[in-house]
């Protein structure tokens, strides 16, 4: 897709400072510009195969255009351009009244050199950045290292609020952290134990360095997924003006697989039409966190996926192979958190879970805990709440279906009881009537309830 460039981005590829004001506080994130070819760590022939393409797809390339497509500066840009240019494969198709102001096409010898890069590689997008300056600067954003800010009790107690865990988890949430290493969460299903890691995940400060694409021997990785690579909350300009446009500035990222998780999506997944690989989940939780949910449910037994994992959780480092059997060693900086709703002993022998760092049960909720979190809810929906209608759903409804207080009910209650007054018309209310009839609408009856 191409992309047309605001002012200020056109500065900061050309390598000119955009007038913006300093920020004293602003920290910068990303690798420097790369002002040369050499810069880049990219072969000469692979970037002019990439402008060649990016020429043809565009037809009359602007230069500025060009350099947000490619995210190449334009100084890269013109060393690629001059001996193509001298080469007759490119010509100029016009000019401004600014040296960057000019336009591009390609001529017959172009299209026909076009057409053997294209068989080389059918990649076209932000040019790659090879997989030792990756390395780098993953090295350099991750929590194991020892000036990496860690997590204290306060932060921890600021993102769980009243979650009603208990004293002994809490800690060993902030232990497995504060040391980065992986964790396991057990308990039934419906206690929060998927909402709890994912809220786990916003204590990892960032933001972090993210590639558009990896290059891993002479064929290229796509790594940047803007579902899972979101923007910092308060990204400043400061940040990418002398910063390589091959990298963006991003959370730390939050990957959850679950139970459609099988072997196959471990590895590289190469597509043919795009002449690409795909990263997997692993690689692209760098320098953030895997989610691994529903232990023992995946298409790969739990033994196996824990052994998939073990070399790299002890190594930081995991092993991907290309095809005709090439094996690239990557980086593995991913805090990793195992969840699931079974036993762990029915799913992992006691040696598999020696490996897991640290463990955690997340069960049912204190009264207290769950009272607190159905006003929460009400408050959220603007439901009226009563106290003595809690005190009726914890000590009688909950009993008599003997179903624990557990954290995925209040939500799903009170949201039911604001459906059913807007599809009356009335105003939502949490009464003993609206609750019974929120509750029966939610769970089939069970033995002994009435």
């Amino acid at each position: 897709m191409i992309e047309t460039l605001t002012t200020e981005s056109i500065a900061s590829l050309s390598g000119m400072a955009p007038a913006t004001p300093s920020s004293t506080d602003a920290v910068p994130a990303l690798p420097r510009q790369a002002k040369t070819v050499r810069d880049t760590g990219l072969e000469p022939r692979f970037l002019a195969d990439l402008v060649l393409k990016a020429i043809q797809a565009g037809g009359k390339s602007p230069l500025a255009i060009l350099a947000g497509q490619l995210r190449l500066s334009i100084g890269v840009l013109r060393e690629v351009l001059n001996p193509l240019i001298a080469e007759q494969q490119v010509e100029v198709a016009w000019c401004g009244d600014s040296d960057i102001d000019m336009q591009y096409q390609l001529t017959s010898i172009g299209q026909r050199a076009c057409a053997e890069a294209l068989a080389r590689s059918r990649y076209l997008g932000p040019a790659p950045v090879p997989l030792a300056a990756y390395r780098a600067q993953v090295e350099r954003q991750s929590l194991r290292a020892h000036d990496a800010e860690r997590v204290t009790p306060a932060r921890l107690a600021a993102v769980l609020g009243e979650d009603g865990l208990a004293p002994h988890a809490r800690a060993t949430l902030g232990a497995a952290l504060y040391a980065h290493r992986s964790l396991l969460l057990y308990g039934p299903s419906g206690s929060g134990k998927t909402q709890l890691a994912r809220k786990l995940a916003r204590l990892l400060p960032g933001p972090v360095a993210v590639p558009y694409a990896l290059m891993a021997g002479r064929q290229v990785i796509r790594l940047y997924d803007p579902a899972l690579h979101l923007p910092p909350p308060l990204a400043r300009q400061e940040e990418r003006r002398n910063g390589d446009a091959r990298w963006v500035l991003c959370q730390r990222p939050l990957v959850h697989v679950g139970a459609e998780l099988g072997c196959g999506m471990l590895a590289l997944r190469h597509d043919a039409e795009e002449g690409v690989y795909h990263a997997p989940p692993q690689l692209q939780a760098n320098n953030g966190m895997l989610v691994l949910d529903d232990v023992g449910r995946q298409r790969m037994p739990a033994g196996e996926l824990l052994d998939r994992f073990a070399a790299p959780l002890d190594a930081g480092a995991d092993q991907l192979t290309l095809q005709g059997g090439q094996a690239e060693t990557v980086p593995f900086d991913a805090a990793v958190v195992f969840v699931t709703n079974l036993a762990p002993a029915s799913v992992l022998d006691d040696a598999a879970l020696r490996r897991i760092g640290y463990k955690a049960e997340i069960g049912a909720l204190p009264a207290a805990a769950y009272r607190a979190l159905i006003k929460r809810q009400c408050r959220a929906h603007r439901v009226d709440y009563d106290d003595s209608v809690c005190d009726y759903l914890i000590e009688r409804l909950h009993p008599q279906a003997r179903r624990a207080l557990l954290a995925c009910y209040p939500a799903g209650l009170v949201e039911r009881i604001a459906d059913f007054a807007g599809f009356a018309g009335q105003e939502a209310r949490f009464t003993q009537a609206s609750v019974e009839q929120a509750w029966h609408s939610m769970f089939i009856a069970c033995d002994g309830e009435t």
